[in-house]
């Protein structure tokens, strides 16, 4: 497994190699087009995955054995696509994996392998890079906000939520937030979902599932919401810049939702020359601003349940 280093299952081939370019390790134009149909035969826990820094296997394989664990001079062996390892290694490295299955040795992960476990590959046309989301929980150096504060964001949160319900659409809203947004809005309960239905990578999905409002018809992300009252506004926009970044092919309007006092600041973060530079086009061309005042005022309007998301481009602001 990449960037943890550790072995976690082994794969038996079972035909010749054919190609394919449906898009199925990264998104169109997939390169790795040449496959082979495989069968497990062992597929292990990521914390009973063996790290191959663990002295049983580092001082064991023929080319690890003696070498520095700090260092990367082990790691040739893994640099090249289908290169082949001595016959003895492989044999030992397989006893290790079936054994392991119904073992009870575990190698939990730290907190810098959780860190590196959710870095992404981005393949640029001049060459591929890669790339974290840092984790929102982790502390922020902003002053304390009030309770009253919070709760009107997580009721503007539930506004959109039940606007988005009301037509139709079905809901998510971040894990951490539910039971709040249910609290304002208890009809809600049948229009949200567990799990968002995509498979992407594990950033990909990390950055969307940490976004504030989702509308979602079947497999299709229809419009996402971040809701600004006391938060950064920075830090909503960015998380729509990376969702584009890790996905330009994606193809949905992206809204920031905060109070009219604030849409000066909104336009100015979305019209940075940083997000100006998304392969997908400017962050302007797929964000944009929508005023609390304007979102209330939608979500009295009786005849919602027989509309379009599409109406909520008539309440949005773009930046010019």
């Amino acid at each position: 497994m990449t960037e943890l280093s550790r072995f976690v299952g082994m794969l038996e081939v079972t035909s010749a190699h054919f190609q394919d370019s449906t898009p199925r390790f990264c998104d169109a134009p997939d390169p790795y087009e040449i496959r082979f149909r495989v069968q497990a035969l062992s597929w292990l826990e990521l914390t009973k995955a063996i790290p191959i820094r663990d002295d049983v296997v580092f001082d064991s394989l023929s080319f690890t054995r003696g070498r520095n664990k700090a260092t990367s001079s082990w790691t040739g062996p893994f640099r090249g696509s289908l290169a082949p390892i001595a016959p003895d290694d492989a044999e030992y490295l397989a006893r290790l994996i079936l054994e392991q299955e119904t073992g009870n040795r575990t190698y939990p992960l730290t907190d810098e392998d959780v860190r590196r476990a959710r870095v992404q590959r981005v393949h640029r046309e001049d060459k591929t890079v890669t790339v974290s989301v840092p984790d929102d929980a982790e502390p922020a150096n902003e002053l304390a906000v009030p309770d009253t504060e919070v709760r009107e964001s997580l009721r503007i949160q539930a506004v959109v939520a039940s606007i988005g319900a009301r037509m139709g659409m079905q809901i998510w809203v971040p894990r951490s937030d539910r039971a709040a947004v249910l609290g304002e809005h208890k009809a809600l309960v049948d229009a949200l979902v567990d799990h968002l239905p995509f498979d992407y990578g594990d950033v990909t999905m990390g950055t969307i599932e940490q976004i504030d409002v989702l509308w979602l018809h079947r497999r299709t992300i229809v419009r996402a919401f971040e809701v600004e009252h006391t938060t950064s506004i920075y830090s909503g926009i960015l998380r729509m810049a990376d969702l584009l970044a890790l996905q330009p092919n994606i193809d949905i309007k992206l809204h920031i939702v905060a109070p009219e006092a604030r849409k000066d600041q909104v336009m100015r973060q979305i019209k940075r020359p940083v997000f100006s530079l998304l392969e997908k086009g400017p962050l302007s061309e797929s964000c944009s601003f929508v005023s609390y005042g304007r979102l209330r005022e939608l979500s009295q309007h009786k005849l919602l349940a027989h509309m379009s998301p599409s109406v909520l481009d008539e309440y949005a602001e773009e930046a010019e």
